[in-house]
């Protein structure tokens, strides 16, 4: 079991999340709405694991996850986007993300990339 912050600025997009990683018994310790929250929020919680969407206002994820790796190289985040994005992903991903999750999201896919960085 894994504590997770689930950051996306839709929320339903959230609850959609938190409800496919709490049936596997993950716990969702934080959500945020945008990516200033999002770092907040990493700071406080210090969660095993972070999905983080890349479009969001304040501040977007791609600059997100480069301001928590700056205080924590060994964050574990995972970019979730969606299709037609492999841009913005490959620039995640140099900035430190693990890997991806593809929206709309696909159960056996989000737990399978989740279980891979929790072991």
């Amino acid at each position: 079991m894994a504590r997770v912050l689930v950051v996306d600025d839709a929320n339903f997009m959230r609850v959609t999340l938190s409800t496919i990683l709490q049936k596997e018994s993950h716990d969702v310790v934080g959500e945020a709405g945008d990516g200033a929250e999002a770092v907040k929020l990493y700071k406080e919680l210090n969660p095993d694991l972070v999905t983080m969407d890349i479009t969001m206002p304040i501040m977007n994820g791609i600059d997100a996850i480069k301001e928590i790796k700056s205080f924590d190289p060994h964050a574990t985040i995972i970019v979730c986007s969606a299709m037609g994005q492999q841009k913005v992903v490959v620039e995640a991903i140099e900035s430190g993300a693990k890997d991806f999750i593809v929206k709309p999201f696909d159960e056996s896919q989000v737990l399978e990339t989740v279980n891979r960085f929790l072991k």
